[in-house]
């Protein structure tokens, strides 16, 4: 394999379904720990500029709306309403979204990681993008469904990362403008690290 390293400039992300009703059922992780590290993502999202595409699947039943921390955070970002497809892939208007990006780098994250994150990792991968699947921004309904999905994406060639690893690997340097920002959601979102500052900022008061 070859590491072509996320960057601002070529990546795009894509949050598949992350629906109040839908995240009611997470068990593969707390649901504090999703709820963070969905929040953490969007920021990042912010942070970076990155194009972002919203889909949702039958938003008006018991699925639910799109988390409100996500439109909240990036409420210019499209939100595709798909009337029934379960691939979203499978709509055109998200497939016109994803494209008019203009990015081959697909950073995606959603409910349930074994569907709604899966059929879109591997159409994507079959039309030509590298997608990255944020498996910590994801939640399905156990441990080993999780596992099982993770397991079919790799041997796909979906690369699993987490929200950390991703905003790690877009900022490169801490000297960079962005850096600030991203220590700040960090901080508040992996709680060693603000436990970490809160100690240097006590320290050097």
């Amino acid at each position: 394999m070859s590491y072509d390293r996320l960057s601002a400039e070529n990546a795009a992300i894509v949050f598949v379904d992350h629906q109040t009703g839908l995240s009611n059922g997470i068990q593969d992780q707390s649901l504090p720990e999703y709820m963070t590290a969905v929040a953490a993502l969007a920021k990042l999202t912010k942070a970076f500029d990155l194009p972002a595409i919203i889909t949702t699947s039958a938003a008006d039943g018991p699925n639910g709306p799109v988390l409100p921390i996500i439109t909240e955070t990036l409420p210019g970002a499209p939100v595709i309403h798909r009337p029934g497809e379960i691939n979203a892939w499978d709509n055109q208007a998200f497939v016109n979204a994803i494209e008019k990006t203009g990015r081959k780098k697909l950073i995606v994250a959603g409910v349930s990681t074994e569907v709604c994150v899966t059929f879109v990792a591997l159409s994507a991968i079959k039309a030509g993008y590298e997608v990255y699947a944020v498996i910590d921004a994801s939640g399905t309904w156990s441990k080993l469904v999780q596992e099982v999905a993770v397991a079919r994406m790799v041997q796909a060639g979906v690369v699993p990362m987490t929200w950390v690893a991703v905003a790690a690997e877009l900022q490169r340097d801490w000297r960079h403008t962005t850096g600030e920002t991203l220590a700040q959601i960090m901080g508040v979102h992996l709680p060693f690290y603000g436990n970490a500052l809160a100690s240097f900022m006590a320290a050097n008061a």
